[in-house]
């Protein structure tokens, strides 16, 4: 994130984003809400990367350098609030679960329309009312800052179906299982296990979106059997990845 744009106000849009495309490295003053209407899009930070489906929306808080990337053909709606409208009170990025009317409001909130401004600030009020009850989701891939750790992380990122135990990978990078267990609790507040089942789900909603079938993604990212990639995709997400492509 070398080149950084700097757009003021975070703009309420709609935006066509073909299969691999992205949005470079950009801030706004305002608080900002990703949302894709069709496809998977991914928020990257200096923190980490954030991940939402169809059922799932990312908060950008004011001031956040972030970038996007589309995979599979992708309906990038965005909706800017001002600083003073933060309805959940988050000052870092978060996955937000989005309900059927939360999902409904940014659509229609994000389009083209002749709504007139007493209807949009309506709308806009119900909007933030719906956000305030949106829990937020554990969907983060967060950045190791340890090389020893960029070096395990780099490894299982380029395969998410090395199912080498943390022993092994720490002796590929020079460093014992337990002090990458310590490393990963403390730069990414989680266990290796944990960790893993992250990478695993992200990457299987990047090659759902491209396209592949549900067992070939099952195969290339790790799981011991389509059925329990199913299992933790729908604990995840709340539904299926059948269901996923199908809406």
């Amino acid at each position: 994130m070398s080149r950084i744009r700097h757009t003021p106000r975070a703009p309420t849009t709609l935006r066509f984003l073909p299969p691999g495309s992205e949005v470079d490295a950009h801030r706004h003053d305002d608080n900002q809400i990703v949302y894709a209407g069709r496809g998977v899009l991914s928020v990257t930070t200096d923190a980490g990367s954030w991940i939402a489906p169809g059922t799932r929306a990312v908060w950008v808080p004011a001031g956040t350098v972030h970038e996007h990337r589309a995979y599979g053909e992708t309906d990038l709606h965005t909706v800017g609030l001002p600083t003073t409208d933060n309805p959940l009170g988050l000052t870092s990025p978060a996955v937000l679960a989005v309900g059927p009317l939360l999902r409904e409001l940014i659509l229609a909130y994000t389009r083209e329309n002749d709504y007139d401004a007493a209807e949009r600030d309506r709308m806009r009020s119900v909007l933030l009312d719906q956000l305030r009850r949106a829990p937020q989701q554990p969907v983060r891939l967060p950045t190791a800052r340890d090389p020893r750790l960029a070096a395990v992380c780099a490894i299982l990122a380029g395969d998410p179906a090395d199912q080498r135990t943390l022993a092994a990978l720490g002796a590929q990078v020079g460093a014992s299982e337990r002090t990458l267990s310590r490393l990963f609790r403390a730069e990414m507040r989680m266990t290796f296990p944990q960790w893993r089942t992250q990478l695993r789900l992200h990457h299987g909603l990047r090659l759902l979106a491209e396209g592949e079938a549900v067992t070939t993604v099952a195969h290339r990212t790790g799981w011991a059997s389509t059925s329990a990639f199913i299992e933790v995709f729908r604990r995840t997400f709340g539904h299926t990845p059948g269901d996923r492509r199908n809406r």
